[in-house]
């Protein structure tokens, strides 16, 4: 099967549209999906920087949603042609973790979605027959089509905007999950978000839903207001004494703090501002050694990384989706719509901080 993808050949080069080839029919427990819509997360980008790690040339793309246009069989996944879906991380279902349903720290999560380390014979590549790398966390979806394992997939409403939802498979599931999930954030609660991005402005809408009240802090004076719009407090992160006016903001210090932002001056800003027994949770991926200051864990506070807003898919995406149909949370509003044939546009659009969230749409017309 031939078809159009967003092909990365080196770490440093732009985005090339090419025809590639899948080799195999879906496998049991496998399905085959026509994209509708692909969201560019952060992620996706650090493969640049991922110091040979991640391997190319490969199709990017985790925040697929589409079409199910063939099953493999052989085993009831609830999903069947026809069906509309949403695409998540790939988990081995195996292991400790996955049974205990914490998929997020399944035991080969690194290998199956970073770093190429799927077994499994080449079973997608270039028109000229050389091997691409393995699935992009299970799926590869900056395509026309993805091969991806049902486990991956959440059957949603075909009423819904299909090419809109990829986004909830992986950035908005973090943020909402740290908020809903891991700190169970309800009313009374009080939260701080580092960085009004992707994941820190639906951690915003999360925390405005469930009903805590929220400070968001970032440099950037829009993304502020987009904050704002959706019910925090906006900081600036230039502001002086930045704990203390944390605290004056959430009456004696909040009970949880985001970060998205991987500033270790930024991290100790938001321990500080903890009330006692406050919690810290990290999204990003730290560049360095983070140096924690006197102080920062008095009182019982305590910081843990969080990973995919520690959710299980099937369970965090329907609920998502049952709060934007209610109008609480609207994380279509951070879309910018590109065909997949300018994701190099949106690449630099994401980086200089034009789109806070990129979707791709394949072009139909060269399917």
């Amino acid at each position: 099967m031939r078809f159009q993808a967003a092909v990365l050949r080196s770490y440093d080069a732009p985005f090339t549209m090419e025809e590639v080839v899948l080799r195999t029919e879906p496998a049991v427990g496998e399905i085959l999906v026509e994209i509708a819509g692909t969201g560019m997360c952060r992620t996706d980008l650090a493969v640049r920087r991922s110091a040979g790690r991640s391997p190319v040339p490969a199709v990017l793309g985790h925040e697929g949603a589409g079409v199910v246009v063939r099953t493999g069989g052989g085993t009831d996944t609830g999903i069947g042609v026809g069906d509309h879906v949403v695409l998540s991380f790939d988990s081995c279902g195996r292991c400790p973790t996955c049974r205990g349903a914490a998929p997020a720290y399944c035991d080969s999560f690194a290998s199956l979605n970073l770093f190429g380390g799927r077994e499994e014979p080449p079973r997608f590549t270039d028109a000229s027959g050389d091997a691409l790398a393995p699935r992009w966390f299970g799926q590869s979806s900056f395509a026309a089509y993805a091969l991806v394992s049902a486990r991956n997939a959440v059957r949603v409403d075909p009423a819904l905007p299909l090419e809109l939802l990829g986004p909830l498979g992986c950035g908005s599931l973090t943020g909402a999950g740290a908020v809903l999930n891991t700190f169970g954030a309800g009313p009374g609660d009080t939260l701080v978000v580092l960085g009004a991005g992707a994941v820190g402005l639906t951690a915003v809408m999360a925390a405005t839903a469930a009903g805590a009240p929220t400070v968001a802090v970032d440099r950037h004076p829009e993304r502020l207001a987009a904050a704002e719009r959706f019910g925090a407090i906006p900081l600036p992160a230039a502001s002086s004494d930045l704990p203390e006016r944390i605290r004056r903001l959430t009456d004696g210090g909040a009970r949880y703090a985001l970060d998205t932002t991987a500033s270790p001056p930024l991290i100790n800003q938001a321990l500080h501002a903890l009330r006692p027994t406050g919690t810290l949770g990290l999204v990003a991926r730290l560049h360095g050694p983070l140096t924690l200051e006197p102080g920062a864990l008095d009182r019982g506070r305590s910081v843990r990384h969080i990973c995919e807003g520690d959710a299980v898919p099937s369970l965090l995406i329907p609920r998502l989706i049952g709060l934007w149909r209610a109008g609480r949370f609207p994380f279509e509003q951070l879309i910018h719509t590109y065909p997949l044939s300018d994701i190099n546009e949106a690449e630099r659009d994401s980086d200089a901080g034009r789109a806070v969230k990129p979707v791709l749409l394949p072009d139909r017309a060269s399917r």
